[in-house]
């Protein structure tokens, strides 16, 4: 069999194409995404989609397992929240074909709004639980959670971190296995969830973990690494390689693979071998306080604490442990970069305009490209929670802001994407309510913020399939929020969107804003601009700097006059020259 380099990202989709996976579907979110966007290559045997958030995921996934086919979910962290409502029922109905959840956690926050641990759903939604450590375990485990999935009747939640998902390592592939569908027969005690058939079913997947928790305890998906020191390391996932840095050869080893149900004959055996028990793991005491029920006792929360992604050299500093720092501190720090809207992103031509009517308002947020807004010099928004809440705050928001006698108009901001997902469900609960709102839809075309995926706006498939793209408008029209309450502008026109703004400060009750330009690096919209950029004339720039106002990355300002620093970064879009009063800036090159 080759030998290939993979992310684990990519080794989960080779491990479900390698089980005989058929369906797989999934939302976009990091550090998950890659998991199907890599599916797609396998479209000649795998039926991969986007869905419009994770609890359709979830339960076409669940639909094909029912129907006896191999399927898989993938999802990240804060995405298994939208999922739990149809995860925590199957996981009492079991499964006909095999059936997998992927949680991609992200301790650290590297691209999320918090830390959750996804490890506690296991043992609360009643699911098997596994956790690789790199990549070839991805690809191993994803082929062991199907087969577990049938073999004890349970779904299996693969949990991964950031970590395990992005770094690379070498992965030995194999065949797709031949897994012929299982045959449907209608069951409806066993899929029908009715409160009578519920109770039955709950007894069945306790004794179906209980199986699995025997079998666990000879499980080679387990591992074990005896020494002869008086200090034994349970860990699992990422924190096992993390804690084999920093301890060395010379403590033992406890790698469970099978982190729910734990196999505690295993653990008990472990334990009773050495003097000290430490438990290396982020996020929540999950296997330390699992390890202290069993009358274990261990230590390693206290030292590390929940917070953040761990290193060798924190859990060196941690321990006092000898070694040396894994972290570079160079005696000139570089300052600090947080990210930025792209050259030519429509949503600064949105923020500059509402930065001009800030007084009049208050504004609530969403999960996109558009959270970048939230920095200087635009300071967009007082708050955001979650995907979809960009709509539904706002009415609650107004509701606070009216109590106190303060007239700012409540608004709402979230993407198309974000909008398919759950703003749709918001907006009509705005109508509905006649809430006194504006709701700001900003349609870039494409989930960017994630790498371009395609969404229900889009007329390409994940799998490259011509589609119907959705309507946005015929959408909103759909809720009958009168024509003159909805306006569709171009965000980068400051005319049109200031005026738009203005109309909806003016309007009381429900206002909707759709503003509508094409994320800046697709492709088709590079390839339109192709030589065309923004053109400063030394001449007639004053050195007033309401260029740079717009912040964008493309320009600079130096010895008193503003310039283009890097035409190839410049998408010609003309925010910046709407912005200058003397005619200093030009759009050159290109078609017109």
């Amino acid at each position: 069999m080759s030998k290939v380099l993979l992310s684990g990202d990519e080794a989960v989709a080779r491990g479900a194409w390698e089980a005989g996976v058929s369906v797989a579907a999934a939302y976009p979110g990091t550090p998950s995404t890659e998991i199907l966007e890599n599916m797609a290559q396998y479209k000649d045997d795998v039926y991969a989609t986007w869905a419009n958030n994770e609890k359709i995921a979830t339960e076409i996934a669940i639909g094909a397992s029912i129907g006896g086919l191999r399927a898989f979910a993938a999802m990240k962290h804060v995405g298994m929240n939208v999922a739990t409502d149809p995860m925590f029922t199957v996981a009492y109905t079991g499964v006909n074909g095999g059936l997998m959840l992927v949680t991609a956690d992200d301790p650290g926050a590297h691209s999320s709004q918090n830390e959750q641990d996804n490890r506690l759903y296991a043992p609360h939604a009643r699911m098997a639980m596994l956790e690789p450590s790199d990549s070839q375990e991805c690809l191993d485990f994803t082929k062991a959670a199907f087969d577990i999935s049938e073999k004890f009747d349970l779904v299996v939640e693969l949990r991964m971190t950031t970590r395990v998902c992005h770094s690379k390592s070498i992965v030995e592939l194999g065949p797709r296995q031949n897994v012929p569908p299982k045959k449907y027969e209608s069951n409806p005690a066993k899929f029908s969830m009715l409160p009578a058939h519920a109770r039955v079913r709950h007894y069945k997947v306790e004794e179906n973990l209980r199986a699995l928790a025997e079998y666990s305890e000879t499980s080679p998906l387990n591992k074990v690494e005896h020494a002869g020191s008086k200090l034994g390391i349970v860990a699992s996932g990422i924190n096992y390689m993390h804690a084999h840095e920093a301890f060395g050869e010379g403590v033992g080893y406890l790698k469970l693979g099978i982190t729910y149900p734990i196999a505690e004959n295993l653990v008990r055996d472990f334990c009773s071998k050495y003097d000290e028990i430490i438990v290396i793991e982020e996020g929540e005491p999950y296997l330390e306080n699992t390890l202290k029920a069993m009358g274990i006792k261990c230590h390693g929360k206290a030292e590390l604490g929940p917070q953040g992604e761990l290193s060798a050299s924190r859990i060196r500093e941690a321990f006092g442990l000898p070694g040396e720092n894994d972290t570079y501190e160079s005696p000139a720090q570089a300052p600090n970069r947080p990210p930025v809207l792209c050259a030519g992103c429509p949503h600064r031509g949105f923020y500059y305009s509402l930065r001009k009517h800030k007084d009049k308002l208050v504004a609530v947020d969403d999960i996109g490209c558009y959270a970048l807004g939230a920095s200087a010099p635009f300071f967009g928004f007082d708050a955001g929670i979650c995907m979809g809440s960009g709509f539904s705050i706002p009415i609650g928001l107004s509701l606070a802001l009216k109590a106190q006698g303060d007239t700012r108009k409540a608004f709402g901001i979230l993407g198309d994407s974000t909008f398919f997902h759950s703003g749709f469900n918001s907006l009509v609960d705005a109508v509905h309510q006649q809430a006194d709102v504006c709701l700001v839809l900003l349609d870039n075309s494409i989930t960017a913020m994630t790498g371009h995926q395609e969404n229900a706006g889009t007329e390409i498939s994940l799998m490259g399939y011509e589609v119907p793209a959705i309507s946005i408008d015929k959408m909103v029209a759909a809720t009958g929020l009168a024509p003159e309450r909805v306006r569709v502008v171009d965000p980068i026109d400051q005319k049109a969107m200031d005026e738009a703004i203005e109309a909806a400060l003016a309007t009381e009750g429900t206002f909707v804003i759709i503003t509508r330009r094409p994320c800046a690096l697709l492709r088709e919209v590079i390839k339109a601009r192709a030589g065309r950029h923004c053109e400063i004339d030394a001449d007639k720039c004053k050195g007033c700097k309401a260029c740079m106002r717009v912040a964008c990355p493309a320009m600079k300002f130096a010895d008193g006059k503003a310039e283009i620093v890097d035409i190839a970064n410049c998408t010609a879009c003309g925010l910046c020259a709407q912005m200058c009063k003397f005619g200093a800036i030009n759009v050159v090159g290109g078609a017109k």
